[in-house]
């Protein structure tokens, strides 16, 4: 099953909903109108078509090896990945002035996505190199960032995240791998770091490692913390990669999904041969990124860039889950209708409950999209925006909305893709049908860049109860405007979608109440429905979109002289897709609410010993 990239949806949201002709009025984006985001997917479009996304299954069958410290990367990937540099798609939404094109994100993320899409493997490598940029631009010397900045920009070298360690997962405070200082200003790093993304590959000159280390007598806990670039060839005053480094893939990891993406092992500073340590003795160099102790503090900026993207990640696999299951339909015939439409065996299309499976995907994947445009659109304000206020307003609109891109996209992943199993019937748990890859392949998003209950905890503590409430009520503001406006229209699909609406921002402004007035007093209640605040926070916001969504289609349809040129088959689509998610999804939220307002004692009820 080839993939086809949504374009007509993406440049729909980019265009109605995150309001990019808005966007382009904006210090720096003057060039990054509506024409130009529609050329730029078009040809994002053609490159993951044609280059990367026939790797997808190649990489799942003939994943990453390694051997005597060296990963070999699938076959293919080397090649694709230097097309990707070429076209400089590493550096879309980087800087101009380090060698990138400056774009807005509300056009990079679409470019993420079917980048995932094409395949999940190979895009984690520039998803990671993201990250890297983003912290040397926010924390990096002058010097480090003349060296490294515009080889990372360009592709020409890649960049990962070493935070985990055999003992510390999501607890940081446990991190022993330590910093040395030396005499000429850099420092010896000494530690283990586990679970790195293409922390070995043979796809670039240089990897460029950024790591969580303590200098010799920091403070215990994440207050001692600091951050180092480590690069895996010392890099010359002449901009150019030389001796090995003292660190080494020790082994990668053997995964249920996600194959040809190498998850490695390093060991710094092990005295690995033909390294520096040959000459210069253990320990691998380290330059400090910023102040020492604040490492956590610089980490989190990576972090924060790489959550929303595996929040696209998720709507990525879902789009491609829901191309194959709704290709498979309409190709496998299988029994009678129950309406008698068709005299003898159909296409399964025709069955209501296969049209319900799918009708699920299609609305998720959409809502996620959605919300996820709506949320770079905030970024890009909250950035380049003239008026402070705006800026201030974006930002705190688009901090409380990355847990939900990240928490919800990821989480309903795992529904959509296993639907996609579910609507190939028997034959989507045989492998050569494509169908359990995408399910596989899901299955870390709700785990790493922090788990489901991270982002969850997250959101209670630094979005909800912080501010007492108030962004996100502000939000839940902007929500009934829109009911307001479904209000004032005749249609049925209109009025539906605002019932369902009004309900599932009511029970989401009592559950912020009940977050904000309880964790301090009571964090077992609001932390026992953390994850489920979430999810229907993430319902609501994706819900809203949709009927955003359908007031732009029928405005449209009502106007068929408008110049955007939308085919109104598609809009109809849209109007159709926004009604079944108010239905069947978003209907949910007053449930949601319940069990977290009334539930709580029956999470912690069992004592531990009967578990």
């Amino acid at each position: 099953m080839s993939y086809s990239a949504p374009l007509k949806d993406m440049l729909f949201d980019i265009r109605h909903l995150a309001n990019i002709d808005e966007i382009a009025k904006m210090p720096g984006f003057e060039e990054a109108g509506f024409d130009t985001a529609r050329a730029v997917l078009e040809e994002c479009a053609r490159f993951n078509e044609e280059v990367v996304a026939p790797l997808n299954v190649t990489g799942d069958r003939n994943p990453s090896t390694w051997k005597d410290g060296q990963v070999s990367t699938t076959p293919g990937f080397k090649e694709a990945y230097r097309q990707y540099a070429q076209g400089g798609w590493q550096g879309l939404q980087h800087p101009v002035d380090f060698g990138g094109q400056g774009l807005p994100k509300t056009i990079g993320a679409a470019c993420v996505e079917m980048l995932n899409s094409a395949s999940l493997s190979f895009a984690l490598c520039p998803l990671l190199t993201d990250g890297a940029i983003e912290a040397l631009l926010t924390a990096g010397s002058d010097e480090l960032k003349a060296l490294y900045l515009e080889p990372l920009v360009s592709g020409e070298w890649t960049g990962t995240m070493n935070l985990t360690e055999p003992q510390a997962g999501s607890d940081l405070a446990l991190v022993r791998t330590r910093a040395e200082p030396q005499a000429d200003g850099t420092y010896r790093i000494f530690g283990t770091k586990i679970f790195i993304t293409y922390g070995e590959h043979d796809m670039a000159d240089n990897i460029v490692h950024f790591v969580l280390a303590r200098v010799s007598g920091a403070p215990e806990g994440v207050k001692g913390i600091s951050l180092f670039l480590v690069p895996k060839f010392i890099v010359g005053k002449d901009g150019k990669p030389g001796a090995r480094n003292d660190v080494q893939c020790v082994s990668i990891e053997h995964k249920l999904g996600i194959k040809a993406s190498p998850t490695a092992v390093l060991q710094f500073g092990d005295a690995s041969t033909a390294s520096i340590a040959d000459s210069a003795g253990p320990g691998a160099v380290g330059y400090l990124v910023g102040q020492e102790n604040r490492g956590l503090e610089y980490m989190f900026i990576m972090m924060n860039a790489a959550r929303y993207a595996v929040g696209v990640q998720g709507i990525a696999i879902s789009e491609r889950s829901y191309q194959h299951a709704a290709a498979y339909a309409k190709d496998r015939v299988q029994s009678r209708p129950v309406d008698g439409s068709v005299q003898g065996s159909a296409t399964i299309i025709h069955h209501p409950d296969v049209r319900r499976m799918l009708m699920t995907m299609r609305a998720y994947t959409e809502g996620c999209r959605a919300m996820a445009c709506v949320a770079a659109a905030a970024y890009d304000a909250a950035h380049q925006h003239p008026d402070r206020e705006v800026r201030r307003q974006n930002q705190a609109f688009y901090e409380f909305l990355v847990p939900l891109v990240k928490g919800y996209s990821t989480e309903v992943s795992l529904e959509v893709t296993s639907l996609g199993v579910q609507v190939h019937g028997g034959m989507g748990f045989i492998e050569e049908t494509g169908a359990a890859q995408y399910y596989r392949d899901a299955r870390i998003l709700t785990i790493y860049e922090g788990t489901t209950a991270i982002q969850a905890n997250d959101l209670v503590g630094r979005k909800t109860a912080r501010d007492g409430g108030q962004t996100a009520k502000a939000i839940a503001g902007q929500v009934a405007a829109t009911e307001a406006e479904l209000g004032k229209r005749e249609s049925a699909d209109a009025r539906a979608v605002q019932k369902r609406l009004s309900a599932a921002r009511q029970a989401f402004v009592e559950v912020v109440d009940f977050v904000a007035g309880n964790t301090k007093a009571s964090p077992n209640a609001v932390f026992a429905g953390s994850v489920p605040y979430l999810m229907l926070a993430g319902n609501l916001m994706a819900g809203w979109q949709l009927a955003r969504s359908l007031l732009v289609a029928e405005d449209l349809l009502a106007h068929p002289d408008n110049d955007t040129g939308e085919d109104p088959q598609f809009l109809r689509s849209k109007i159709a897709t926004a009604r079944f998610y108010a239905d069947h999804i978003l209907g949910k939220a007053p449930g949601i609410r319940d069990a977290i307002i009334e539930g709580a004692d029956s999470v912690t009820a069992l004592p531990l010993e009967a578990f």
